[in-house]
């Protein structure tokens, strides 16, 4: 991007253009975007003190703002006329304001964009109420894996589906089903309020943004024990942290409650990592999925306390459900990532090692490498 006179929007609109992922705001450097996963500094002047404190100025909602001057974060949503939606961090540092700011593109994704297992339709088209959480680490995709999720309800059935959101990401458009997005400090106070009113809006569709504390997991769990499809997200690498953040949430009195509420109500746990593609698939990333189903065993074991049984079960790659290492397998196998790529991310190196040799690939020179990749593990 060329220099040019300093402007949130134009900084923005640029965005689209560069491809770039994210937008930093540092004070003393020039603005810097994120493209292809590598930060790159924008041709321009160093962004002075007093640019940085009001270059955000024409975005920030006027009813977040005294937030930001109280506690020195803020997180909301802004777009474009063009419908690109942002996801906008700003907090203070230094006495100043800094900034980072992701790109939401405006259209919804569907499950092929994602590239992510048929579990995930099929688990959407088979059930009607119960939990789905989705996890991940920053950046795994967990916001668009919900949006595809989301809008497939919304375009095959007639539901009534209320967000709550800190902040708004995907806007979505009623088509077959009715739709609410509520904003966490724009359209409600907090997630607690939101939630304690949210069963009264007769939803049959819920999505929570984060299952972050003991009150958002509660209301969850009960709205999903009542009968409505309840959808959330959390910040852990695998389907096991999952479990273990659930239960940090609540004092050891009550795990017993919470396990039998969650054996009756888990639906799926759907953990992603993105891997960068191959180049000539032209794919950008994509997801490494492991797929937890709340099948009558998986139940049983987590009704039972039995948690280290879980991912034995998840690796036999039955009724859908998948390990982390069979995913790595499979992208290796449809040649969507390289093989070395797979072994930095495989959580068993040696595991995967040992499936791949298996695979019969058009590059003869895989298997030595494999051999030598598992050797270094």
């Amino acid at each position: 991007m060329e220099a040019g006179p300093m402007s949130i929007h134009r900084l923005l609109g640029a965005m689209k253009k560069l491809e770039a992922s994210d937008l930093h705001i540092k004070v003393g450097i020039p603005p810097v975007y994120r493209i292809g996963g590598l930060l790159k500094k924008m041709a321009a002047d160093p962004i002075t003190e007093d640019e940085a404190d009001h270059l955000l100025d024409p975005i920030v909602p006027e009813v977040l703002r005294p937030k930001y001057e109280t506690t020195g974060n803020l997180d909301f949503a802004t777009h474009l006329k063009d419908g690109d939606r942002f996801r906008v961090n700003m907090y203070r540092s230094g006495s100043h304001t800094h900034a980072a700011i992701r790109r939401v593109k405006a259209e919804i994704p569907s499950y092929a964009d994602l590239h992510v297992p048929q579990a995930y339709s099929d688990l959407i088209e088979k059930t009607s109420e119960g939990l789905i959480v989705v996890v991940g680490v920053t950046g795994s995709g967990k916001s668009s894996t919900l949006a595809a999720m989301i809008e497939h309800i919304n375009l095959t059935r007639a539901e009534n589906i209320i967000t709550v959101e800190d902040p708004v990401e995907y806007r979505f458009i009623p088509k077959k089903s009715i739709i609410s997005q509520r904003e966490v400090g724009i359209d409600v106070q907090d997630f607690s309020t939101a939630l304690k009113y949210v069963v009264r809006e007769d939803p049959d569709v819920i999505f929570i943004g984060e299952l972050r504390d003991h009150a958002t997991v509660l209301a969850a769990v009960q709205a999903a024990e009542t009968g409505h499809l309840v959808f959330s997200t959390m910040h852990t690498a695998d389907t096991m942290q999952a479990f273990s953040r659930i239960l940090e949430f609540f004092p050891s009195h009550e795990h017993g409650f919470l396990r039998h509420a969650l054996s009756n109500t888990l639906r799926g746990v759907l953990a992603q990592r993105l891997l960068p593609a191959q180049p000539e698939t032209g794919f950008g990333v994509v997801p490494a999925c492991e797929v937890l189903l709340g099948n009558s065993v998986i139940r049983e074991k987590i009704r039972e306390g039995d948690d280290q049984a879980l991912p034995m079960i998840v690796g036999k790659n039955e009724e859908g459900m998948q390990s982390f290492t069979h995913a790595l397998y499979e992208l290796v196998r449809k040649e969507w990532v390289a093989m070395s790529v797979a072994m930095d991310y495989a959580p068993n190196r040696d595991a995967l090692a040992s499936a791949l040799k298996g695979v019969e690939v058009k590059n003869q020179g895989l298997v030595s490498r494999i051999k030598a990749a598992g050797n270094r593990s």
